[in-house]
């Protein structure tokens, strides 16, 4: 998984290439030769012969996101032509997902995606319900993956011998090999008297990466078509 993709130099977009292209910084222009998905009301423009249908997110996925207020609505894009893809001018990145791969991603955080990738929303491990019950959709298969991120993205390594810590609010994603679990960084004595507003992290341990926003500003609703 090349997680170098974030840097500036792949901004501009490459005009011929087929699939997945940044327009710029707040928009991902797809050439759609088959099928895609993206986020429902995500498409601001298109030509060619192309149809948009609502996906379903099957009773599985439709129970989590009654449960927890999280979910990936999607629509499928189908036909031949040009799409261009954004959401409330959020920054725009892409992440290639190679073969043994895997990569959860909060859904918030997803804008579009090849159809050869594989998604399933997922409950974190370790996190229980504390935190909301965190619930991120882990992609996998071979393809690319167009992510919206307030500000530039961090995106931080993860070594075996240093696990990281991260605000739940701040997270786009990681490596999905990496292990987590909730840590709470405040006594009981320090969150009576008020604490510092940092009290409980994800932690993330093994090796791999993850990225964070530079902001804990309240998430964008998820787009509806």
């Amino acid at each position: 998984m090349r997680s170098d993709l974030f840097n500036s130099e792949h901004m501009a977009e490459q005009a011929t290439a087929p699939g997945m292209t940044l327009q710029n910084a707040k928009s991902v222009k797809y050439a759609v030769n088959g099928e895609m998905h993206a986020r429902q009301g995500s498409m601001i423009a298109f030509r060619g012969n192309l149809q948009f249908e609502r996906k379903s997110q099957g009773i599985g996925g439709m129970l989590k996101r009654a449960v927890t207020g999280e979910g990936l609505p999607l629509m499928a894009v189908r036909g031949q032509g040009e799409a261009w893809f954004a959401h409330e001018a959020a920054n725009c990145f892409i992440v290639e997902i190679d073969p043994g791969d895997a990569l959860t991603v909060n859904g918030r955080n997803v804008l579009c995606f090849d159809a050869s990738l594989a998604y399933e929303i997922k409950m974190v491990k370790g996190a229980g319900m504390a935190g909301g019950g965190l619930f991120n959709s882990v992609f996998t298969g071979q393809g690319k993956l167009a992510v919206i991120c307030e500000g530039t993205p961090i995106v931080i390594p993860v070594g075996s011998q240093q696990p990281v810590f991260v605000d739940t609010d701040a997270v786009v994603g990681w490596s999905a090999t990496l292990h987590t679990s909730l840590h709470r960084s405040q006594s009981v004595g320090s969150m009576i008297r008020g604490g510092s507003g940092e009290a409980v992290q994800l932690k993330l341990e093994g090796e791999g990466f993850v990225i964070v926003r530079p902001s804990e500003a309240t998430p964008a609703k998820t787009g509806q078509s």
